[in-house]
């Protein structure tokens, strides 16, 4: 008897669902890198203002995949069980934090604002790792996949909206780097264990090997950029964050195939079920 196993590919989350991470990401890591680059005496107003405007597009993009928009306020009904609870009640003291900052130009409410991104960020990463059922999302290698893209589009897009200035480009490509490196422990550890085959086809794929190709040589322009090359620099953010986003839409529309359910062993009709041999 041979064991039966049918992978599906999800169907509930759609391009919404991935534009909710891209806002998501993109915006809190923006809200990270214009604290990072106000340490550094860089004008963050742009930057920052786009990292709110980031995130309440994602979260925009929630309402507008929810099945009965006017019940939206459901979601903050289980904080103690629901990353998405959590995420939506962070968004709130994160945009007050922001908003606070630019109009005030106080500090702390830069810092209090780079925390709850960080928190939002952490919620989104949870949300994908708590469904159990879709191995690309629920590996514990997602969260610090998910974190690290966030970086790298966030200080990628800072050096477009903001001064590309050396230290900032040097972070900038860091966070690729370690986004790289995240990745290829990604595709490592699903590979080590047995993700499904569709899931794993999508790394192997020629759209995808050209969004590796394109990470690479954001990071190579990143390196000149660090050197001061300005419009190298701004090249090399746009290329990080692109290419986060094409990573996001493949991992939450494409790769995202069930376990597949597993039939141990088939009944034959007319014959005693209990008798036949496991399949090994």
């Amino acid at each position: 008897m041979k064991q039966m196993i049918t992978a599906r590919l999800q169907r509930y989350w759609d391009l919404r669902a991935a534009a909710n991470f891209i806002g998501g990401g993109t915006g809190t890591g923006l809200v990270v890198a214009s604290g990072l680059g106000w340490l550094l005496g860089l004008d963050v107003t742009i930057p920052l203002l786009a990292g709110l405007a980031f995130v309440g597009l994602g979260l925009s993009m929630v309402w507008l995949e929810i099945g009965k928009p006017w019940r939206a306020l459901h979601v903050f009904f289980h904080p103690q069980t629901s990353w998405m609870t959590r995420e939506g009640i962070l968004a709130a003291p994160l945009m007050a934090a922001g908003a606070g900052f630019w109009w005030f130009d106080q500090p702390l409410l830069l810092a209090v604002a780079v925390f709850f991104a960080i928190g939002f960020v952490y919620c989104q990463a949870r949300i994908l790792r708590a469904a159990k059922a879709i191995p690309a999302w629920s590996h514990v290698r997602t969260v610090p996949l998910i974190l690290m893209t966030a970086a790298a589009e966030g200080t990628g897009l800072f050096l477009v909206l903001g001064e590309p200035a050396p230290m900032m480009v040097s972070a900038a490509l860091a966070m690729a780097i370690a986004r790289e490196a995240a990745r290829e422990a990604y595709r490592q550890a699903l590979k080590r264990d047995r993700a499904p085959e569709g899931t794993l086809e999508w790394f192997v794929r020629p759209e995808v090997r050209v969004l590796q190709a394109m990470r690479w040589v954001s990071m190579v322009l990143l390196l000149v950029g660090a050197f001061g090359s300005g419009p190298a620099a701004m090249a090399g953010g746009l290329l990080a964050v692109l290419t986060g986003w094409g990573l996001k839409v493949i991992m939450v529309t494409k790769a995202a195939f069930n376990r597949g359910a597993r039939v141990p062993r088939t009944p034959v009709r007319g014959r005693d079920s209990s008798r036949l041999v496991q399949p090994h």
